[in-house]
């Protein structure tokens, strides 16, 4: 599903316009990119978390030539999925 599938799920299913349902999924988007910019945790109960780790820097190797690469650090974004979420999933 990408964005604008999603915008005509959300207009359908909350029986509004898509007009304002991409209203919502791009205020809902944007809050938890915000949030995460400030390195805080989003978490919706039943669906999951996101938030945000750091990763620390370490050696690599180019898989072509073999040459050992420095990886720079830096923040990546982890989402933890919730019971709720996991138990549908795995039905």
């Amino acid at each position: 599903m990408n964005k604008s599938q999603l915008i005509e799920a959300v207009a359908v299913k909350a029986g509004i316009t898509k007009v304002d349902a991409k209203k919502a999924v791009d205020a809902v988007v944007g809050a938890i990119a915000a949030t995460l910019k400030k390195s805080d945790k989003v978490s919706l109960i039943g669906f999951g978390t996101f938030s945000v780790i750091k990763r620390v820097k370490r050696k690599g190797r180019n898989p072509q030539t073999g040459q050992e690469l420095n990886i720079p650090a830096k923040k990546v974004v982890k989402f933890k999925p919730g019971s709720e979420l996991s138990k549908l999933v795995a039905k």
